[in-house]
């Protein structure tokens, strides 16, 4: 498995698929995503995005990607100020989705349409890369000419909305899928440009081997040393590239491989506490426990516990298949 998709399941990435919704300018639409990422992509028209951290609403036009790093409930419209009108949110309950997709549908049309993904991480992250995500950020669609893989992608998502052909909800979760990825790289490519951190460290060929080698068995018994050795570098020049690049130590960014990886057993299995603790590398359960609870603020046995009785909260979504378990879409006919 490639690192982008190691790093978003180890994360806990869960789809979420909503119906089909059409807003004309007698209505905004609440999407209800405090702990997601997701984007919106215009296919036609102009639509803003009202959230709380925007200091004015982001204006969108044909092409435009606006990609949500931090989760947060926000209105979509096709007006900047949606205050005069009537606002109805997405429903995150599955069981009202054929309900509100009838009721809101209802015939009405626009000139505005608009796809959108969700993607929700139920569990905060531990890796530094979801720290590195911005809240808002605007990919123009001169930024993705049409025979770039984000122009191509948008250019066949347009044309699956426009056409009830047979297999089109499946084409549209592939293409957000894919759509979903291209983003990601896109951020960790435009953020690798600058600073430090992850994006930043995996722009260097042999960090981010070293930091693929810790993905793929982060049970190994990795040192410094074991670690230069299958990359090729002395132990002092992979520290010092991981210092510069990342701003760690290559057992600092180990530590928290392991414990991601951890939270994810702990919610997608039942092994014991000293099964998780050697699945990731603790030598027993004690020295994992304390390091669990310094990184994660509960022990083990509180995480599982808390995840369980959180697993059918309304707005929760179900694991499923696809990208890292999970990509949810919302198409929205404005």
């Amino acid at each position: 498995m490639d690192l982008l998709t190691e790093l978003l399941q180890d994360a806990g990435l869960v789809r979420r698929v909503f119906d089909q919704h059409r807003l004309g300018g007698d209505r905004a639409l609440r999407f209800p995503c405090d702990r997601s990422v997701g984007f919106h992509v215009v296919l036609d028209g102009v639509v803003y995005v009202h959230a709380p951290a925007l200091d004015e609403p982001l204006r969108l036009e044909a092409g435009d990607i606006a990609v949500m790093g931090r989760g947060c409930v926000h209105v979509l419209s096709t007006s900047p100020s949606p205050d005069a009108l009537p606002i109805e949110s997405i429903p995150v309950d599955p069981a009202l989705r054929s309900n509100f997709a009838d009721a809101a549908d209802g015939g009405r049309d626009g000139p505005v349409k608009v796809v959108s993904g969700a993607y929700q991480l139920w569990n905060a992250p531990l890796h530094p890369f979801f720290a590195e995500l911005p809240p808002w950020f605007v990919l123009r669609g001169e930024r993705a000419p049409g025979l770039d893989p984000l122009g191509l992608t948008i250019a066949m998502l347009a044309d699956e909305t426009r056409h009830n052909a047979l297999g089109r909800q499946t084409v549209v979760h592939g293409l957000l899928d894919v759509l979903f990825t291209l983003l990601m790289r896109e951020l960790v490519a435009r953020r690798g440009e600058t600073g430090t951190g992850w994006s930043h460290a995996v722009q260097d060929p042999q960090v981010r081997q070293a930091v693929a080698h810790m993905h793929e068995d982060p049970a190994r018994a990795w040192t410094l040393e074991t670690l230069a050795s299958e990359v090729g570098l002395s132990r002092s020049v992979l520290a010092e590239r991981f210092r510069e690049t990342m701003d760690e130590t290559p057992l600092a960014y180990l530590r928290v491989v392991r414990l991601q990886r951890a939270m994810r057993l702990l919610v997608e299995s039942d092994r014991t506490l000293e099964q998780v603790a050697s699945a990731v590398g603790y030598q027993d359960a004690f020295g994992f426990s304390k390091a669990f609870k310094r990184a994660v603020g509960a022990s083990p046995g509180e995480y599982r516990r808390r995840d369980a009785a959180e697993r059918n909260v309304p707005w929760r979504f179900q694991a499923n298949q696809g990208l890292a378990r999970a990509v949810g879409a919302t198409n929205v006919d404005a």
